[in-house]
């Protein structure tokens, strides 16, 4: 078996080489669409009990209420403050970046007066209250607290409720530092399509909120999706992605480990390189072979590698940018010089890593940009969660009695033209011929 597919785009297949590389099937589990179906009617008709059964059923921990399983802000402060000295500084040093970058997307309001008087405009306010939902166990994602929490705090959101499995009670130290860090509000030990439909639906104990974001197993994505519409979310998300142009004068070493630093999340990731150099190719399909023997999850990069990665001879850097934009990836390091300038030719792409010293794996923890990023080329309509999902915009309309001459002639034309008699009197009764 190849350590990793070598195609070349200028052969006569490669378009449909690469359609089958970048097919991925989301088709959704039966099994497990027909238990969360059954867990989200249950918590919904019998709440808090519902959620503490499947609480003690899938997390073996029992509790008589809701309020057993809340994890107090103190143990939070508690954990940020036996953290050790460089664990705590790189969290708060990543959580500033963060909120920097963050503080710079807040949407403002605005109006505008038109010549007859009339006012319009857009309101912007933020959501109410925004559930959290972070893995547990052995699963430590402080990372995904800080890139959810802090841009819902920086739009405004008045509460951010976390929620996180604790299974056999076992609390994770460095995701409760991160809550604390992260400014979270309320932080509950539940887990799993139970404590989505606590937080869709409210529960005697949890009231419910506006949005729900995070990443979850296949059970929360399943239950995300059912409760969309309820409450909004983030996205679901699919495999991690990577996507690489280089002109092949970064070290190969470099290029590999990159490669490497999307294929270690999971055999379905994704990992792929486009460039003109085939000697260049050669070198970091050497690397792989001689670097991955010493990775703690080798076996892990191996699948996704020889599965879903691929290293893509390409005719120039510009068809380079061409493939990109097809693929539209979740992350897009341009590895070349003047990078700036070739990331002018990219249209899709979830994160653009510009330069050879921007390696994707900064932006995961502390570049500040957030990493919850679109997958599986929806990154040609999607954006990166920021401060704008967690805020809303109305729009304002004042009509002053001059503009209501103008505007109402031409909504009831509009009206009457679509049959809508009610909407054409309306308008017209504002017209001074009425009055």
């Amino acid at each position: 078996m190849s350590l990793i597919n070598r195609l070349d785009a200028s052969d006569t297949g490669f378009d449909q080489q690469l359609k089958t590389l970048l097919a991925f099937d989301a088709s959704q589990d039966e099994q497990i669409e027909q238990a969360v179906t059954g867990i989200l009617h249950d918590v919904r008709q019998r709440g808090d009990q519902a959620v503490l059964e499947y609480t003690q059923r899938f997390d073996q921990v029992q509790a008589g209420s809701v309020e057993e399983l809340e994890i107090p802000l103190s143990d939070c402060l508690a954990a940020l403050e036996a953290l050790p000295a460089e664990q705590r500084n790189a969290l708060e040093s990543a959580a500033a970046r963060v909120r920097s970058y963050h503080e710079k997307q807040k949407a403002v309001s605005w109006t505008y007066t038109e010549p007859d008087g009339t006012v319009l405009g857009q309101k912007v306010t933020a959501m109410d209250r925004v559930g959290l939902y972070v893995p547990g166990g052995k699963a430590a994602y402080p990372s995904s607290v800080l890139m959810n929490a802090i841009p819902a705090k920086v739009a405004g959101v008045s509460e951010v409720v976390m929620v996180t499995p604790t299974p056999g009670g076992t609390r994770n130290a460095i995701v409760l530092a991160a809550a604390a860090v992260a400014g979270v509000d309320r932080v509950i030990a539940i887990g799993g399509a139970q404590a989505v439909g606590a937080l869709a639906y409210g529960t005697p104990s949890i009231a419910p909120v506006d949005k729900i974001v995070g990443p979850g197993n296949a059970y929360v994505a399943a239950a995300k999706r059912r409760v969309f519409g309820t409450v909004g979310i983030d996205m679901v998300a699919g495999p991690s992605e990577i996507l690489i142009i280089c002109d092949g004068s970064t070290p190969a070493d470099w290029i590999a480990m990159d490669l490497f630093s999307q294929a270690e999340h999971d055999e379905l990731a994704q990992a792929i390189l486009l460039c003109p150099d085939e000697a260049y190719l050669d070198a970091v399909y050497e690397s792989i072979g001689r670097q991955l023997p010493g990775m703690p999850r080798a076996d892990i990069i191996r699948t996704s590698l020889s599965n879903r990665g691929a290293l893509i001879k390409v005719r120039d850097l510009d068809h380079a940018c061409e493939i990109a934009n097809h693929i539209a990836p979740e992350h897009l390091e341009i590895s070349t010089e003047n990078a700036a300038a070739w990331a002018e030719k990219i249209r899709h792409a979830g994160a653009i890593f510009m330069g050879r010293y921007s390696s994707e794996s900064l932006g995961d923890y502390c570049a500040g940009p957030n990493h919850v990023l679109p997958t599986s080329r929806t990154a040609r309509f999607s954006s990166p969660l920021g401060v704008y999902d967690f805020q809303k915009r109305s729009s304002l309309i004042q009509v002053s009695r001059e503009g209501a001459q103008t505007l109402g002639n031409i909504a009831a034309t509009l009206a009457y033209g679509e049959g809508l008699q009610a909407h054409a009197g309306s308008a017209e009764y504002r017209l001074d011929l009425k009055s």
